[in-house]
């Protein structure tokens, strides 16, 4: 509104230039030249009373905004009117501002003035239409209490009469009646009592889950087995071998399975604690096993020979790099399942 006005006038200067004898020439780029009056310097107080007088019509607007947003008084339009005999004393930014402020907020005002309309085109008096039919029946209130009062009908009687001459006049046949989803009193549902749960019954104290015992046994008596299984392959492949030592790797590494070499790991190092067999390293630095013969242990004890114990750290890359160094194609120790 206003603002915007103010902003075009500042827009439409415009551009100063020095002429040859030193003065300022004025041009618009819509005309050649400006009125005089609009390039003279401002007032001072003229504008501090206007932006005064801008503050205190917002501030006013503000402290009745109740009576402003009112439908039916008019303090917006009056506000409004105000605010544009202002703008005429408008001629810097500083009041141009003040002026869009109240244009904002008599922007607020009107929108909230709008929504407090109410058309009625939703509402329906019962009362009212009520009175009306009775009306035009000929009838009144205070008749139908007295009636109602007496426990009579006859004024209900005379009114569906009324409304019958009415609608005969209308219609050949009158219409029959029919249930109506309207103001027709209807009766309440019976409420239906939910049928109440059953208390709990209170047993005794509730018994701790049993925890299910590890098999110990059956599991170490199936380790002794492979052990023994892993003892009989060892001294069947040294006796074929006639009496050479067997290639550590070669004996435990199964090519297909990783986790079967770990396992076949496990148990050739009982055999071993147990002194069935031993493991040395031949001329090539290699680990060899061979069996021990169970008529020489009681001659040469294991404790005439110095135990070492060894950890062997095989990883899966490791395990893939023997596969291939040796070339192992088959398991020796072949699944018992």
């Amino acid at each position: 509104m206003a603002g915007g006005q103010a902003c075009l006038r500042e827009l439409e200067v415009k551009a100063e230039a020095v002429g040859p004898d030193g003065s300022l020439e004025e041009r618009s780029r819509g005309s050649s030249a400006l009125p005089v009056g609009f390039l003279a310097p401002a007032d001072e107080e003229q504008c501090r009373r206007t932006r005064r007088q801008y503050r205190q019509l917002m501030d006013s607007v503000q402290q009745r905004r109740d009576a402003t947003v009112s439908t039916a008084g008019q303090a917006l339009a009056e506000a409004l009117e105000e605010a544009d005999a202002l703008f005429e004393g408008v001629s810097r930014t500083r009041e141009a501002a003040l002026d869009a402020r109240f244009l904002v907020l008599a922007s607020d005002l009107g929108c909230a003035k709008a929504r407090q309309l109410n058309c009625d085109l939703n509402v329906f008096n019962l009362a009212a239409f009520w009175e009306l039919l009775l009306a035009f029946a000929g009838l009144s209130w205070l008749e139908v209490v007295l009636e109602q009062g007496q426990g009579g009908d006859g004024a209900g009687l005379a009114f569906w009469d009324a409304m019958q001459r009415e609608a005969t006049a209308w219609v050949a046949q009158a219409e029959t009646f029919h249930f109506l989803l309207g103001p027709l009193r209807l009766e309440s549902p019976a409420r239906q009592e939910r049928p109440r749960k059953a208390p709990k019954v209170e047993g005794g104290p509730a018994m701790p889950t049993e925890l299910a015992r590890l098999e110990l046994g059956a599991r170490q008596e199936a380790t002794e087995q492979q052990v023994e299984r892993t003892l009989g392959l060892l001294q069947a492949y040294f006796r074929q071998c006639l009496g050479l030592p067997v290639s550590y790797f070669e004996f435990v590494v199964d090519p297909h399975s990783f986790a079967r070499t770990v396992e076949n790991m496990f148990h050739v190092s009982f055999i071993i604690r147990d002194g069935f067999a031993r493991m040395r390293l031949d001329q090539d630095g290699l680990p060899v096993l061979e069996p021990v013969d169970p008529s020489q242990m009681g001659e040469d004890e294991p404790s005439t020979y110095g135990r070492k114990q060894e950890v062997i750290a095989l990883t899966l890359q490791d395990w893939e790099d023997i596969v291939a160094t040796f070339k192992i194609s088959q398991a020796m120790i072949t699944s018992s399942s």
